[in-house]
């Protein structure tokens, strides 16, 4: 079963920039802007006008430099994030509000009733102000099912485009993202939007069934940056989407290690090296198994080509080598091997890789070879 086709809504200037201790300067917003838009990201959420002036000036420069996206800008459903939200120019104003009894009872203090008139009331104004409306259901996971279909169908019925399933906590499986988004697919007309988190690590798992339920736009961030865990991650929704899916969602796939870097900077995150599709290690083997069985042939250990990302993979020498491994490398540096010598080269990659608890380097591999070559003690 294919999911239908999405668009990525990436949320790193809004969302992303929320993670606690994280703040871009405007030329970062606009590099990291135009960088998303070069990349073929579908839309972007550029930021929360509310926040004052100098906050709608700079999403104004950065919708007048955006030449592929659709933009967006966040509000919640109040008068003053309105009128900000509609002096920015974006394509569309995405509205909040919460809906789970939960916020609604202990944050919001109302009711549910309130929450359905003020979605209408909302909608309403914007759409009167001549602007394309999306409504946020934050909490949407934790919400009554019944109540969520009414609140989207009130949204609908008053002219929103889309509504937006927000796993604002990170509470969801991929089994009842599934469920909730097929619901919500099944009883309104209105594209569906998954937002998840990534309190329990399944943020990418939950965006994927949310698509293949029936949900139009996935929204993103570049590296998973986002509060608390993160979100579902730019990165690892498209090529998952494209691999497992067979669906092209517009992203030149060899520009995301580029963005990666760029954002990184940006938030000061460093990214993990074993980071799925961006680390800088997701390529690199050195167990000798897996470096016999690439050498073979690389479909053996590549669920796909490091090529679609600008990337190579790359062949190390640690504890875990075997021979093989050590003749290749010893073959790209031009080092000639004697009889017997790969086996003393391998013990003294070992030891030493204990030693430095790292990967060894080509000076090392040429010091480890000059004493095997002439059977001198081997360096610790």
């Amino acid at each position: 079963m294919k999911p239908y086709s999405f668009v990525l809504n990436d949320t790193t200037l809004r969302d992303g920039e929320q993670t606690a201790g994280v703040a871009f300067s405007d030329l970062e917003k606009l590099a990291i802007a135009h960088a998303l838009d070069e990349a073929g990201v579908g839309e972007m959420e550029v930021g929360i006008p509310a926040m004052g002036m100098q906050e709608v000036e700079l999403i104004r420069a950065i919708v007048a430099s955006v030449k592929h996206a659709r933009t967006m800008v966040w509000a919640r459903m109040m008068y003053s994030d309105l009128e900000a939200a509609l002096q920015c120019g974006a394509h569309i104003v995405h509205m909040s509000i919460a809906v789970s009894d939960q916020q609604i009872s202990l944050k919001l203090r109302r009711n549910r009733a309130w929450v359905l008139a003020t979605i209408a009331e909302f909608v309403d104004r914007a759409r009167d102000a001549g602007a394309a409306v999306s409504v946020g259901f934050e909490d949407a996971s934790r919400a009554d099912g019944d109540f969520l279909c009414q609140a989207a169908q009130v949204a609908q019925a008053h002219g929103a485009i889309r509504v937006r399933f927000a796993d604002t906590l990170g509470v969801l499986d991929p089994f009842s993202t599934y469920s909730s988004i097929a619901r919500l697919h099944a009883e309104t007309d209105l594209d569906i939007e998954i937002h998840a988190h990534d309190d329990l690590g399944l943020a990418t798992a939950n965006t994927l069934a949310a698509l293949r339920a029936g949900a139009t736009h996935a929204s993103t961030t570049v590296n998973g940056l986002g509060e608390r865990a993160g979100n579902a991650a730019l990165e690892e929704v498209a090529m998952a989407a494209r691999h497992l899916y067979g669906v092209d969602c517009g992203v030149d796939t060899q520009r995301l290690p580029m963005l990666s870097q760029l954002v990184a900077q940006a938030a000061n995150r460093p990214v993990a090296a074993g980071k799925s599709i961006v680390g800088a290690a997701v390529f690199r083997h050195e167990s000798g198994i897996h470096v016999d069985g690439l050498l073979k042939d690389r479909g053996n250990y590549e669920a796909f080509a490091p090529e679609e990302l600008g990337r190579q993979h790359e062949l190390v020498l640690g504890k875990h080598s075997g021979t093989h491994g050590v003749r290749a490398a010893c073959t790209r540096l031009g080092l000639p091997l004697g009889e017997g010598q790969a086996e003393r080269l391998l013990a003294g990659i070992r030891q030493l890789a204990v030693t430095r608890k790292q990967p060894l380097t080509d000076a090392d591999l040429r010091h480890l070879h000059l004493n095997t070559a002439t059977r001198q003690p081997l360096a610790a």
